[in-house]
């Protein structure tokens, strides 16, 4: 069984080869994209050359002019491997090799390559091979050519057939251990969710090296891995932040996103993606100084599509300080969606960021009075845990406060008023008085 953990090896020349079909977007930039994700492979480009399609060839996805053309330049730059932008199904990846007398490798094979270099935690590590083994079980057939029997033909079952089927049912075991690994780190995951129910959950979600991790640093103060350089991230990150008016949420850090990430990943990858799927806000950053930042952020929109997140988006464009062009900055910035401005390297814009997720957490909070004993400590300090003091004061015998309450947690409220350990009466959802910057004290803690 092949032991699918990364070990360095020697950078390999690389020719690249996109191809645009007819109604998708430029190959130009496509390109530009895939030479960094060869690069981040520690390969070297030699060579760029595309080809536009009404479709795909389906014995060689690119036509055979084509073909020959990328044989000339395989033999005269030397190069070991030949990366596709697109992805190649096994029978065409067979062909191409054999016309180029060089490695093929595809987007889907290449970005899983990367993610196996960049794995480091046990989760990353079992996500990333579960996403190699599903890509590969249908690909097996590559491995055992020069044993190639007619299946099913009287006489043909040589030892090509016998070595698949056992790689087959080893493979196939293999991706059933690690998705028993994966349901024991989700269900760790859903504890460790539960026990920091109490907080306001926010998922810093993006393209991949928009600078997420550089925000959360920020906000933080935590020291998380900042490098120029795809999917530096791959394990979710999570500090607590302290917002203006001394609230704390749980801020998290995830993968990068990346145009058409592999769907075996994503499904792989949905340990880690828990945490935007399950957030209370989204905070979506995107490189505002990118050419293609519109595209970037409908790649990200589709992910989180795919991935079911729901939850409320406010976009973060960064990166302001390099904008040379202040209409690109306008274009992105479209009336349905809820921006702020900031530079994540110099700080500008943070102090709005800080107030705009506190005004967007306060809609999806209730407000209302809560009254009980002033004896009943362990009450009072339960509600402290689970909302936001307004205004509180002691009457008498009785502690009455004016709070917000998740409305995650209201039915825990509603029950506590029901066994007439509380009373209560609530005006409705936020964000109502007590805005941002008005609350007297108690974060989430």
């Amino acid at each position: 069984m092949k032991d699918f953990t990364y070990t360095d090896r020697a950078p390999e020349r690389v020719v690249l080869v996109g191809v645009e079909l007819r109604g998708q977007e430029p190959v130009e930039s496509s390109l530009a994209e895939l030479e960094r994700l060869v690069a981040a492979a520690n390969g070297i480009p030699v060579h760029s050359i595309y080809q536009i399609r009404d479709a795909p060839d389906a014995r060689t996805f690119i036509g055979k002019g084509k073909v020959e053309e990328i044989v000339e330049i395989v033999r005269a730059t030397r190069a070991e491997l030949v990366v596709f932008d697109c992805n190649l199904s096994p029978s065409q990846s067979r062909h191409l090799e054999d016309e180029f007398e060089a490695r093929i490798v595809d987007r889907t094979e290449l970005i899983l390559d990367i993610f196996a270099r960049r794995a480091r935690t046990k989760a990353a590590r079992v996500q990333v091979e579960l996403a190699q083994l599903e890509y590969l079980l249908p690909r097996l057939t590559r491995r055992w050519t020069h044993l190639e029997r007619t299946e099913g033909a009287i006489g043909a079952r040589g030892p090509g057939e016998t070595q698949l089927e056992t790689d087959r049912r080893l493979v196939r075991r293999r991706i059933e251990k690690l998705k028993d690994d994966l349901r024991s780190i989700e269900a760790r995951r859903e504890r460790e969710a539960t026990a920091h129910e109490g907080f306001f959950r926010v998922s810093l979600v993006g393209y991949t090296n928009a600078g997420k991790s550089s925000l959360l640093n920020m906000l933080t103060g935590s020291n998380a891995l900042v490098a120029d350089r795809l999917f530096s991230t791959l394990d979710t990150k999570t500090r607590l932040w302290s917002l203006s008016d001394k609230r704390k949420v749980l801020l998290s850090d995830t993968v990068g996103f990346v145009k058409r990430l592999p769907h075996d990943l994503i499904a792989s990858f949905h340990a880690t993606l828990a945490e935007s799927i399950h957030a209370d806000l989204l905070l979506l950053v995107v490189d505002a100084s990118r050419p293609d930042a519109e595209e970037c952020l409908q790649a990200v929109e589709a992910t989180l599509s795919e991935i079911d997140a729901i939850a409320p988006r406010l976009y973060i464009l960064n990166q302001i300080d390099r904008i040379q062009n202040s209409m690109d900055l306008e274009a992105l910035s479209r009336p349905e969606r809820r921006c702020v401005r900031i530079s994540a390297r110099t700080g500008a814009g943070i102090e709005q960021l800080d107030a705009a997720v506190c005004n967007i957490l306060d809609e999806g909070t209730v407000i209302g009075m809560v009254s009980t004993a002033a004896a009943d400590g362990r009450t009072i300090a339960e509600l402290r845990r689970g909302g936001i003091v307004v205004h509180e004061a002691f009457v008498g015998d009785e502690w009455r406060a004016r709070m917000r309450f998740r409305r995650a947690l209201f039915g825990r409220i509603q029950q506590m008023a029901a066994h007439g350990a509380i009373r209560a009466e609530f005006d409705g959802i936020g964000p109502g008085d007590g805005g941002c910057g008005d609350r007297l004290s108690n974060p989430f803690v």
